[in-house]
C-alpha cells in the first residue's frame, strides 16, 4: 500500500503519519531529502523526520532552511542522538517543532542497572538493593 492510498483509508484524524528522510544519513544529500520531503508531503504525510548521523546539526539546519519555505511545510521531527550538544532552543529557533530523545533514558539507566546486577549477585538476593534504590 503507498503512502496516499493508506492516508485516504485511515480512520481517524487522531492517527498521524511522519515519513522519515534518510537522504542525509546515506550521503544522497540536501537535494534529495528535500524532493523526498516534497513528495512525502504531496502524498499526504502530515510531518517529516529528518535524520542524520553528523556530530554538529548542520546539515540539519541547512535542510530547515530550505524546508521552512515550502509552501505546504508540515511540522518537522528531529533526533538529534549524534549531534547531541544542540540545545533544544537552537532546534526550535531553525523550525523544529518535534525533538525525539530515542534511547538516551536507556542509556542512562545502564549503570545503575549494573550496579543493581552486581549487588544482587554479591548479597545472592535482591531484597537489599531494591530496598536501597526504591523510596517510593
Amino acid at each position: 500500500i503507498s503512502l496516499s492510498e493508506f492516508c485516504v483509508c485511515t480512520i481517524s484524524s487522531d492517527i498521524k503519519i511522519f515519513a522519515r528522510i534518510e537522504s542525509l544519513i546515506l550521503n544522497k544529500g540536501l537535494d534529495d531529502a528535500l524532493q523526498r520531503a516534497n513528495a512525502y508531503i504531496n502524498a499526504g504525510a502530515d510531518g517529516i523526520m529528518i535524520h542524520s548521523k553528523k556530530k554538529t546539526p548542520n546539515e540539519v539546519f541547512a535542510f530547515c532552511k530550505s524546508y521552512n519555505k515550502f509552501k505546504n511545510r508540515m511540522p518537522l521531527i528531529v533526533v538529534p542522538s549524534t549531534f547531541d550538544k544542540t540545545y533544544e532552543k537552537d532546534l526550535e529557533k531553525n523550525g523544529i517543532n518535534i525533538v525525539i530523545y530515542a534511547n538516551q533514558l536507556i542509556r542512562s539507566a545502564i549503570p545503575s542497572m549494573q550496579k543493581t546486577a552486581e549487588n544482587i549477585l554479591k548479597n545472592q538476593r535482591s531484597f537489599d538493593e531494591v530496598r536501597i534504590n526504591n523510596d517510593f
